[in-house]
């Protein structure tokens, strides 16, 4: 085994938590655990419900990388229960390439009715070639990659280093090659590159080749891929892939042949599956979060109706799969008895939060409590559409890097006399981080009925009952929202 008789240990080379590289946070060590692709089987959730009992704070948090975060850790895990997760699957057989970052996948490939190619040997390949290769331990903690296969439920616009779209060109599947070339939290760029599946792994290594070449090993920050890419320019970059490679990159050139736009909350609700008379259920989580007791009892549920394998989502959910369509409605129940749902119009559906000030130093803002009260008091709303409604703690914007249709930026203010959690409110698309503001300091006191307020203008003034909030909102001026909201 690699690293046996390592114990958990605070890291000295990355700020990114592993299994056996832990930080620290506001509410006691947080461990991270590698989930590749985001599938998890029965056994293996039983075992993290026990080391989140054990050791934790009786929870997880599922991550936007499909990541289980167990916190609250006030002890070092004991060498015997590494060991044991390691053996169960969940902890790297290499514990110096366990801190880089989880690797992506659609969470239903495999299952994607409209899918062009399975990616999970893509991610298991690659998974198992950092395991055996020692030197990947210098790549940077934050090192991303994301194999997309073309379905209903898509990936590849989620910010990675590189990401593998799958494409079909007359009657074969290729992937286009993306790499992150814009600034922090964007999504990839195309950049015109064609590989038959087989060439995935060969140029991944290439790529992550390249950027240890390039690292100065007396600074203690790695540079992002996408620094390197700019220093060198990515022309240059690929160069030097190429040269390592036994095969020529293939340009695409004027060759038509683009990812097609996949289902927005498809791994929300009930979906078919492209195994006939099956179904996978997508399960709306708070906040990303799970009980112990939760999580046992959806192993069961899996087992009991399906494969007994759960897949985990980047965007803080969850798949039960294989599910007999005749079943699916008990299915439904059993979820919603554990105090989850999952309907696509649900309020929690598309709600999000980081940390928050009890979890990170940099949070101003209670941001996890906030939003699940805030989910509270707007139960009583009947959506036609999923709203995604963001809480940050600061601006970092870490739970979540894509625009929402309302974004809620944590500050302290002051407020008759005394210093209290508040935030900006930002709506819609526009070229600022996190949308338009429309509102600053807003209370938290007072925030529940505000959105209250501009979810039921919304329902009211929208042109269709498929128009979404952040399509509602750049139709109408500040002012004019202002004034409807009041």
């Amino acid at each position: 085994m690699h690293g046996e008789g390592v114990s958990i240990l605070q890291s000295g080379f990355t700020a990114c938590p592993g299994l056996f590289y832990t930080t620290p946070a506001q509410d006691g060590i947080l461990s991270r655990i590698r989930i590749p692709g985001g599938m998890i089987n029965s056994n293996q959730c039983r075992v993290l419900a026990d080391i989140a009992d054990e050791y934790g704070g009786g929870y997880v948090d599922l991550t936007n990388r499909a990541n289980v975060q167990v916190r609250e850790i006030s002890t070092n895990i004991d060498h015997e229960t590494l060991k044991l997760l390691q053996d169960s699957g969940l902890g790297s057989r290499n514990t110096h390439v366990d801190h880089i970052r989880n690797i992506m996948s659609s969470p239903t490939a495999g299952i994607d009715p409209q899918e062009l190619i399975d990616t999970s040997s893509l991610v298991q390949a690659w998974d198992n070639y950092i395991t055996e290769h020692s030197h990947l331990s210098g790549l940077s903690a934050k090192f991303s990659v994301c194999f997309d296969g073309g379905g209903l439920v898509r990936v590849y616009d989620r910010p990675n280093d590189i990401a593998f779209a799958a494409v079909k060109v007359d009657d074969s599947v290729y992937f286009r090659l993306y790499l992150s070339l814009g600034e922090r939290g964007e999504s990839p760029t195309d950049i015109g590159i064609l590989l038959k599946p087989e060439e995935c792994l060969p140029v991944l290594v290439a790529l992550a080749d390249v950027y240890l070449s390039h690292l100065d090993t007396t600074r203690r920050r790695k540079p992002r891929l996408r620094e390197v890419l700019s220093n060198l320019g990515y022309e240059n970059y690929l160069q030097e892939v190429e040269q390592r490679l036994p095969f020529a990159l293939q340009r695409v050139n004027n060759l038509e042949c683009y990812p097609t736009p996949g289902a927005k909350y498809g791994h929300i609700d009930v979906h078919p599956q492209r195994q006939a008379g099956l179904s996978y259920i997508g399960v709306v989580l708070s906040l990303g979060r799970l009980t112990t007791l939760q999580i046992r009892r959806l192993a069961d549920l899996a087992e009991r109706y399906g494969s007994g394998i759960i897949r985990l989502t980047p965007w803080q959910n969850l798949l039960i799969s294989d599910i007999p369509n005749e079943q699916v409605p008990s299915v439904q129940s059993e979820i919603e008895s554990l105090g989850l749902n999952w309907s696509v119009t649900h309020i929690r559906s598309a709600l999000v939060a980081c940390s928050g000030s009890t979890g990170c130093g940099s949070g101003a803002t209670d941001t996890k409590n906030h939003a699940r009260t805030l989910a509270e008091y707007l139960e009583h709303i009947k959506l036609n559409q999923p709203v995604n409604i963001h809480f940050s703690g600061c601006n970092k914007s870490c739970a979540q890097h894509t625009k929402s249709d309302i974004a809620l930026v944590g500050v302290n203010m002051e407020h008759e006399e005394r210093t209290v959690e508040g935030y900006h409110v930002y709506v819609g698309d526009s070229e600022e981080k996190f949308g338009r503001e429309i509102y600053q300091y807003v209370s938290f006191a007072e925030l529940p009925r505000l959105i209250e307020r501009m979810l039921k203008v919304y329902k009211i003034e929208s042109l269709t009952p498929n128009e979404s909030f952040g399509d509602f909102a750049n139709r109408h001026a500040t002012a004019t929202l202002k004034q409807l909201f009041t």
